[in-house]
């Protein structure tokens, strides 16, 4: 076998109708001057088998959707993901997730053509996005060969930025959660996570609005020279 065919990254298996679902998913679309309400958003959450993002694996998802400005309850996902080679590690105690759990969970290529299916071509909101974004982006090219493009907006930036005033350092989403008097069913559950956050997501918009923020393009370049600020911060 040449050098050139090890380099080369295995294709996953997919089945016939496997492989006509991935082709017919629709492409991402990018931020728009749309107003926020008008715009469909995917809130989403991972639980997962811990935080090293090129290693540890996507166990379970839960998302809700936004649109026309109110959670759309109809619009729910959640999937645990089966993995046969999954070890008990230490992140069972926060998210309860065992072995039987896991065991029994949705074969990764249908729970994640699902998923995406599900997101069509929205964009995604998400606590500490980044996390999120690398870790379903590494699961979709394990399990699909898909590239995810969609466009991502992270909450745990969003909500220092509309509230400069808030007396909250490197808050988690409990944090935010107190301080906007939100009640979360369970916490470290995709699903009662996503729709916390999603309430969350709503009264930002609703600040953002007032701040003269109200499309998800101005949202995202308000974002970004919030974080260029926060870096000269840090360089000084």
């Amino acid at each position: 076998m040449s050098l050139f065919a090890w380099l080369r990254p295995r294709q996953p298996r997919l089945n016939e109708h496997q492989a006509r679902r991935l082709a017919q998913l629709p492409g991402a679309v990018a931020l728009d001057e749309r107003p926020l309400n008008a715009q469909r958003w995917v809130v989403l959450d991972l639980e997962t088998s811990g935080l090293n993002v090129n290693r540890d694996q996507v166990l379970s998802i839960g998302a809700v959707v936004i649109e026309d400005g109110a959670i759309d309850l109809g619009q729910q996902f959640e999937r645990t993901l089966h993995r046969h080679d999954h070890k008990l590690s230490p992140s069972v105690l926060i998210h309860g997730l065992g072995p039987s759990a896991i065991a029994a969970g949705c074969d990764p290529v249908e729970a994640l053509l699902d998923l995406m299916e599900f997101i069509g071509e929205s964009p995604i909101l998400a606590f500490h996005a980044p996390f999120d974004q690398r870790m379903l982006s590494r699961a979709l090219k394990d399990s699909l060969g898909y590239r995810l493009q969609h466009p991502f907006i992270d909450v745990a930036e969003l909500a220092p930025q509309l509230n400069p005033n808030a007396t909250l350092r490197e808050a988690g989403l409990d944090d935010w959660t107190y301080y906007f008097g939100l009640e979360a069913s369970e916490r470290h559950h995709a699903s009662a996570d996503a729709l916390v956050t999603a309430e969350l997501a709503l009264i930002l918009f609703s600040q953002a609005k007032r701040q003269h923020i109200d499309s998800p393009l101005a949202l995202e370049q308000r974002l970004s020279g919030w974080r260029r600020r926060q870096q000269q911060r840090q360089l000084f």
